[in-house]
């Protein structure tokens, strides 16, 4: 298997406008993905998620923001470094309309250039995986429970 670029699409019951405020704002972020989120959603911007009472804290570098179309960061960055290309994984949301929905196609790259070993990186990757498994299904419930406020 190659562990190159992760890829996954989703439709979701939501305008762009909204499913791009769903991923590209903390306090939606935090409703579907983190338990804390902290940024500005701007390019360069600097943030941190958090998962399990700051038990995890992941710093993140706002890469792209284009609204409603992509927004995309960088994480996963060795301990003491802010994300960047040489150094992160490159998340990217790509946006577009679908009837009254959008099509999500969510990007995760940047794991060869990690330089992580086979097996770390095998295992990171899936982890991964398994990560966006769980997360999207929930950021499309929440996407749809927005536009029904």
């Amino acid at each position: 298997m190659e562990f190159g670029k992760l890829e996954r699409e989703i439709r979701i019951d939501a305008a762009p406008e909204i499913v791009f405020d769903v991923v590209s704002r903390p306090e939606h972020l935090k409703m579907w993905w983190s338990d804390d989120a902290s940024f500005e959603p701007a390019p360069g911007a600097v943030g941190e998620l958090t998962w399990g009472d700051r038990a995890v804290v992941e710093q993140f570098t706002v890469v792209d923001v284009d609204p409603p179309h992509r927004f995309a960061i960088r994480w996963i960055a060795p301990d003491g470094q802010l994300p960047d290309a040489g150094n992160s994984l490159l998340i990217t949301f790509e946006l577009e309309p679908s009837g009254d929905g959008t099509i999500l196609r969510l990007a995760e790259s940047g794991w060869r250039e990690k330089g992580w070993e086979a097996a770390v990186l095998e295992e990171a990757f899936h982890d991964h995986e398994r990560g966006w498994d769980l997360f999207l299904p929930r950021l499309r419930g929440y996407a749809v429970s927005v536009v029904a406020r």
